[in-house]
């Protein structure tokens, strides 16, 4: 396709996979302790879909990124300065909670407010790209929902690769039991990808692109509107970090089906 694609990429900040979260109450619900002290990455989900797109466009002259965000407005201007060096995009920001205790319902209806409200976005070359899991709310609907609002008919999760063919049609990879893949073949567009791992690398840090997105970076974030993901309705009675535990004991001489009762029995107590 001469013109391109507009392709729309939805991703927001997680906690660096190094730390360690604690679930705690606030005023305004559960929360995680510190949270706002606390290092962020792009959603490892997102930054696939991200690269992807980024491959995509470069591939396809006249194509435009945007990535929609929602997430503290702090921490996402925080996020853009090492984002903002890989890839060439355009910043949608919405200033609300990231965390894992936001209802994916919210969240959908306002990613796709957010999208619908894109100047110049044509349907007719519109992809829709995300992370088919996510690190923080990990619910696995949200995109999903995302584009039933948006009316994209065609979608395709847990995909690995996407491949434009000569008739301009495109031939995707989708992740299905025992390690492997379903080969699809779409023709029309809008379409929505759910990135697994994709197979390309992260990119290089590229500080030219990154002071040409920080210009448009910085009004976006003094924009973002506040957004409000509530969890009203929802009661949570207790919040705690799985418990660990440690049971060693050495046997000697102990016959395999002893060893697969004991085996047995421990699970079944640890379900109890």
């Amino acid at each position: 396709m001469s013109s391109g694609y507009h392709i729309v990429v939805c991703g927001s900040l997680v906690p660096d996979p190094l730390q360690t979260l604690e679930p705690v109450m606030g005023p305004g619900g559960p929360a995680l302790k510190n949270e706002m002290m606390l290092p962020s990455v792009l959603d490892p989900w997102a930054s696939h879909a991200l690269y992807e797109a980024a491959h995509l466009a470069k591939q396809n002259p006249g194509s435009k990124i945007w990535l929609v965000c929602l997430g503290p407005k702090a921490k996402l201007q925080q996020l853009m300065m090492s984002v903002a060096q890989k890839v060439s995009f355009e910043l949608v920001a919405l200033d609300g909670p990231a965390n894992g205790f936001t209802e994916a319902f919210d969240v959908a209806q306002a990613l796709s407010d957010a999208i619908q409200g894109i100047p110049g976005l044509d349907r007719s070359r519109f992809m829709l790209f995300g992370g088919w899991e996510s690190a923080s709310r990990a619910a696995g609907i949200t995109l999903q929902m995302v584009g039933e609002r948006l009316k994209i008919l065609n979608q395709f999760q847990g995909v690995d690769e996407l491949a434009v063919q000569a008739d301009g049609s495109f031939r995707i990879l989708e992740r299905i039991e025992g390690g492997r893949h379903q080969v699809s073949c779409c023709g029309k567009l809008p379409l929505l990808l759910g990135w697994a791992t994709g197979g390309l690398p992260e990119p290089p840090n590229n500080p030219q692109v990154g002071m040409i997105n920080m210009r448009q970076v910085m009004p976006a974030l003094q924009k973002a509107k506040s957004t409000k993901i509530g969890t009203e309705g929802t009661k949570y009675l207790s919040m705690a970090l799985p418990r660990q535990t440690r049971d060693t004991r050495v046997v000697k001489n102990m016959p395999p089906e002893e060893i697969a009762r004991e085996i047995v029995d421990w699970i079944q107590q640890s379900g109890s």
